[in-house]
């Protein structure tokens, strides 16, 4: 059914506005399914007086717009203007009633204009206007929340809304099997490894009248950019304080959240300095690096937990000499300021069903303490405190590594598969190993670090001929021990 619209009767000084108002309503592919908008001047010429068909017409509408000026307007024998006589009726008439305000200031305005402005400032909320645009971008903004409210558009969130073209066989049910069993053995969720597809997804409301929802593709998809494209993360590393072209190292990381927050917490701590300590302060050799690979974690899970995923950007981690800096689709909450980020401050998720797996699996907190956990590793490490700005529909997150007076004994950036060889002790299994790399995510750990170690002959399994065994353990090859030492 389609809603009348009355834009308020004729006023010389504001013919352009109504024109505009009523072109935009009948031309927004949107709002012309739900509304359709009157104008008293398209009315053919008739022998009826002007204000019996104006006010029969308030009665006829849905919804009143009125569009208040600094002229009154014609006053009739009552002393009352088209404009106040047509908002008078609709509020008898409980229509609902959008106002709009030509101007920030009052005081040029016709006194019984400036009286009506007030009476109507006591009954409901009005919006000002200087420019057309800001008319119709604000009567866009009160005719979708109309709808909204009165149930005719159903808008659901982007990350509890379905996918298109994505069906449950585009989800990989090993990896829903990896997360479930994380999620239970980290949180104690209820639900564990052999929970069908369809009910671990409804129980987590990834489904969207049966249909996976963006969360769920962004979360368990084979190919998740297949269907987002820009879901991807990008990855540079800068030997200088600035973006420069070539680009000495520049990675694109596609797969799920969890594959993306390993893939680009590895490149980071890859590329930064690191001091190796001895084996004889424990049964490995103690690494501490640069920055606080827990501050990197939380700084990288933001980024991909709190975008905005119906952005055409991606999220952007950027290394530089000075500072690692985390750029991200979409900027705070209105509740949210920057100032309130660094102290203690409530939880606003932008993609809730997206976070609350990355809560259940140990890469992020509910309480909104992530920020200030972040700020307190940097401090103990001694480094300069972390900051914050967001513009241009973007949030930046800068971590700041040490000065250059700070003198460290670096090792030499290494591959994911030596990397590996250097914290194997003995034999072990592929949970230890992952631990001892600080690693969460299984199969990165598998694609980046155990297969290539395996290919290289750098390690190989102490069970060869059973490599799936629950007693599969890892051991350095002859090479792998030369490797080691080095």
């Amino acid at each position: 059914m389609t809603e009348r619209l009355f834009v308020s009767s004729v006023q010389k000084e504001l013919a352009e506005e109504r024109r505009a108002v009523a072109d935009f309503v009948r031309n927004d592919p949107l709002l012309r399914r739900f509304f359709d908008a009157f104008l008293f001047e398209d009315l053919p010429a008739s022998d009826r007086r002007a204000d019996e068909v104006y006010l029969a017409e308030v009665e006829r509408a849905t919804l009143h717009v009125g569009l208040f000026g600094r002229d009154y307007g014609r006053e009739d024998a009552s002393g009352l203007a088209p404009t106040e006589r047509e908002f008078d009726r609709a509020a008898a008439l409980g229509k609902t009633r959008l106002v709009f305000v030509e101007g920030k200031s009052d005081t040029d305005r016709h006194p019984k204009m400036r009286a009506l402005i007030l009476r109507a400032g006591e009954q409901l909320i009005r919006r000002r206007f200087n420019t057309i645009p800001e008319l119709t971008a604000g009567l866009y903004s009160s005719l979708v929340d109309h709808l909204e409210r009165t149930g005719r558009l159903r808008v659901k969130p982007f990350d509890a809304a379905a996918c298109p073209k994505a069906t449950l066989a585009d989800l990989a049910p090993e990896k829903l099997e990896l997360f479930l069993a994380r999620a239970q053995s980290q949180r104690g969720y209820a639900l564990g490894p052999g929970t069908p597809l369809e009910a671990a997804l409804a129980h987590l409301n990834l489904l969207d009248d049966g249909t996976p929802s963006h969360a769920a593709v962004l979360l368990f998809a084979r190919e998740p950019q297949r269907f987002l494209v820009t879901s991807e993360l990008k990855c540079m590393h800068f030997h200088g304080t600035e973006v420069q072209k070539p680009i000495p190292s520049y990675q694109i990381n596609k797969g799920t959240v969890f594959d993306l927050i390993d893939q680009a917490e590895d490149f980071v701590m890859s590329k930064v300095a690191r001091t190796v300590g001895t084996r004889a302060q424990g049964v490995q050799a103690p690494v501490e690096y640069e920055l606080p690979r827990e501050a990197v974690a939380e700084a990288i899970v933001n980024a991909v937990a709190h975008r905005d995923y119906a952005s055409n950007a991606s999220v952007q981690v950027m290394l530089f000499a000075d500072r690692l800096e985390v750029w991200n689709p979409g900027e705070l909450p209105p509740s949210l300021t920057l100032e309130q980020l660094v102290g203690p401050h409530a939880s606003v998720p932008r993609n809730p069903l997206l976070a609350e797996p990355l809560f259940l699996a140990r890469y992020a907190e509910k309480a909104g303490s992530g920020i200030l956990d972040m700020l307190a590793r940097c401090r103990a490490a001694g480094l300069r405190a972390p900051s914050f700005r967001q513009g241009g529909g973007q949030f930046v997150q800068t971590l700041w590594r040490p000065s250059a007076e700070v003198t460290r004994e670096v090792t030499p950036e290494v591959t994911p598969e030596v990397r590996l060889v250097r914290v194997l002790i003995g034999s072990m299994s592929r949970q230890e190993l992952q631990r001892a790399l600080g690693l969460k995510d299984d199969e990165h750990f598998r694609k980046a670090y155990l297969q290539p170690a395996l290919d290289a002959e750098l390690v190989e399994m102490t069970i060869p001929d059973k490599p799936t065994s629950s007693r599969q353990r890892y051991r350095l090859t002859a090479k792998g021990a030369v490797e080691a030492k080095r």
